[in-house]
């Protein structure tokens, strides 16, 4: 299912310590369509709880670790231990370092079931990433708000919609300076999947 070909890139923007590429329609919606139906149907979904706070949550959406090493991955006092790749996985890890020029061994994906479902104010800055982590989101399924800040410059505050089968790269030090997160909303919507790509050392 992956597509032997560089895309092309539908926009970039240059930000103070960072930079987004984003890719609208690296796949087909065929293509997006098979992706989605698969993951949402083969991942084994877990709902986990977090600390925020000092305070313990069921995460508001689904997710689920993979590795094609045995490295464990801790975020809001969660520790992950990944499951393998999957043939899909490891088509789209190929897929994204052939265009991201990056190296990627893990990625983490999220099922937002419906408009409840969010992700809030965070940066992927845990120290298994290193410094400046590069992160590859790819999106299947609902389109969804994609917010994002400068830690310190209040008038740098974006959002954007990211569509079915496209592809966002964070690059440069954004998980430095930047928060980002995914909104609840009202308006109803039908599942959506997220797969972060990036790498443990």
């Amino acid at each position: 299912m992956a597509n032997n070909n560089l895309p092309s890139l539908s926009w970039q923007l240059d930000l103070p310590d960072a930079r987004l590429r984003y890719y609208q329609n690296l796949f087909s919606e065929e293509v997006a369509n098979v992706y989605f139906n698969t993951f949402f149907e083969q991942i084994p979904w877990q709902q986990d709880d977090v600390k925020v706070f000092g305070k313990v949550y069921a995460q508001p959406r689904l997710t689920s670790l993979h590795s094609n090493s045995h490295n464990t991955y801790t975020y809001s006092g969660l520790t992950l231990r990944p499951q393998p790749m999957t043939d899909e996985l490891l088509e789209l890890l190929e897929q994204i370092q052939k265009v991201s020029q990056h190296d990627f061994n893990c990625v983490l994906l999220n099922l937002y079931r419906d408009g409840t479902d969010s992700n809030g104010w965070h940066a992927d800055n845990e120290k298994e990433l290193g410094k400046h982590p590069q992160i590859a989101s790819f999106s299947f399924g609902a389109t969804r708000f994609f917010h994002f800040k400068h830690r310190k410059i209040k008038s740098e505050r974006y959002k954007i919609e990211l569509q079915h089968g496209s592809l966002l790269l964070m690059e440069g030090a954004m998980q430095e300076h930047w928060l980002h997160q995914i909104p609840k909303t009202k308006k109803p919507l039908q599942p959506r999947i997220n797969l972060t790509f990036r790498n443990i050392i």
